[in-house]
């Protein structure tokens, strides 16, 4: 059972994952874009996952552990889900959000925002099949546009950082 910090009348407590998602409790969670100029490094959700599979995302998405500081689980996922290493992702700012993701679920977040810089050819990836099914870079305003067009393809959040916080993404 993992246990993620939610808030239950307006107290921090550790909440099980799946009960956060069923009753639509808000909780912390991170997401990371790894970026080389404006090429953006996307997921394709493994299909085994319990919500939202086989769509696509923003390079890593999680929720930290109870008590797991934003930046540490950032480099950790990085390495959990894409086996990538040496990394050090910069913060941007903290979003909210609520998206029905399918299934019954719900996703009401407060997500620390990070992004990395990496080059394309250098960056060595060791996808972990059980979070991911595949990876691509893409150029994020075309992504923005694919969002747009072809909008049962992704998740709930990438639609929501791309309409509404693509500034945070591309701020240096």
């Amino acid at each position: 059972m993992t246990m993620i910090p939610g808030w239950v009348d307006g107290v921090l407590t550790p909440v099980e994952k799946l009960e956060a998602h069923q009753k639509g409790i808000r909780h912390k969670a991170v997401s990371v874009f790894v970026m080389d100029g404006t090429s953006v490094l996307i997921q394709r959700r493994a299909l085994s996952k319990y919500h939202t599979p086989g769509l696509w995302a923003n390079t890593c998405c999680t929720h930290p552990h109870w008590d797991e500081d934003a930046d540490i689980c950032a480099v950790r996922r990085l390495e959990d889900e894409l086996g990538i290493k040496g990394l050090t992702p910069q913060y941007r700012d903290q979003i909210e959000y609520r998206a029905d993701v399918g299934g019954g679920l719900i996703e009401h977040e407060v997500v620390d925002l990070f992004v990395a810089h990496s080059l394309k050819e250098t960056l060595n990836l060791n996808l972990n099949p059980d979070e991911v099914a595949e990876t691509r870079w893409v150029d994020i305003h075309k992504l923005a546009d694919q969002v747009v067009d072809y909008p049962d393809q992704f998740t709930p959040w990438l639609k929501i950082y791309l309409a509404n916080h693509l500034d945070l993404v591309l701020s240096t």
